[in-house]
């Protein structure tokens, strides 16, 4: 196996009962990578590792729906008894830690260099953990956003984070083996930009010849049925819904 994603969370804009927000666990190549730590992440992150084998965390932008938990893990990690054997690195745009900070009451980070390693994001942010591959790429939303590319063994998943249509999106995917892509709006509002239908993604994926499409972060006005459905009428291939605690391996 080279990949697996498990997923944690999908709720969009907050949490609900057994529903959280935006997060998953990346596994591939000996490495362990939490994708999003949307609200009440973390208890789920707990049930499928201990958050001390974490590789790294990677934050797609500071909405608190994919970004929350990073307190709950801050808590664990520095007063919990849950205290990683070396700072844990973060790949989050670049104001994370000071936001961070300064809702702990903090006037700088270095409180938390003891447990987390805060690293800035850009367009074309790559990294590697043994032979698991991490490409950020700058995507449209209304504030700084990337999507994410992980590569290991010839196995590809693209996540799309939250974003617009954008031409970043079909190269973030290009020939993926799984597209875990939001479909967070039934529709755009006139001159809005910066989620996804469910048609959009499913065009996204066709475009970008993707091998399997899964549907995530779906919004109060759609059903995750719904929106997979309308996806893979537009993606004309394997088309599903993320749901909390499943695992896809690739």
């Amino acid at each position: 196996m080279s990949l697996s994603l498990t997923v944690l969370g999908t709720a969009s804009p907050h949490p609900g009962p057994d529903r959280p927000c935006s997060g998953y666990l990346l596994r591939g190549g000996g490495a362990e990578v939490w994708v999003d730590a949307g609200t009440g992440t973390f208890a789920e992150l707990r049930r499928h590792t201990d958050p001390r084998r974490l590789t790294a965390v990677w934050i797609s932008h500071l909405h608190a729906d994919h970004s929350a938990d990073l307190l709950a893990a801050a808590y664990a990690f520095a007063f919990g008894g849950l205290t990683p054997p070396a700072p844990i690195p973060v790949y989050a745009p670049a104001d994370c830690a000071r936001r961070l900070a300064v809702f702990l009451g903090h006037p700088d980070v270095r409180f938390l260099s003891g447990v987390l390693d805060f690293r800035a994001l850009y367009d074309g942010h790559t990294v590697r953990h043994g032979s698991l591959g991490l490409t950020s790429r700058a995507v449209a939303h209304d504030t700084e956003a990337y999507g994410l590319r992980a590569e290991c063994r010839g196995s590809v998943l693209a996540y799309s984070g939250d974003s617009g249509p954008c031409a970043a999106l079909g190269e973030l995917a290009a020939g993926a083996d799984l597209f875990l892509c939001e479909a967070d709006i039934d529709r755009h509002r006139e001159g809005e930009q910066v989620h996804l239908t469910p048609e959009d993604a499913g065009e996204a994926a066709r475009d970008a010849g993707v091998r399997r499409l899964v549907v995530t972060h779906v919004g109060p006005t759609l059903t995750r049925e719904d929106a997979a459905e309308r996806a893979a009428a537009a993606f004309g291939g394997p088309t599903g819904a993320a749901i909390e605690g499943a695992t896809v391996s690739l």
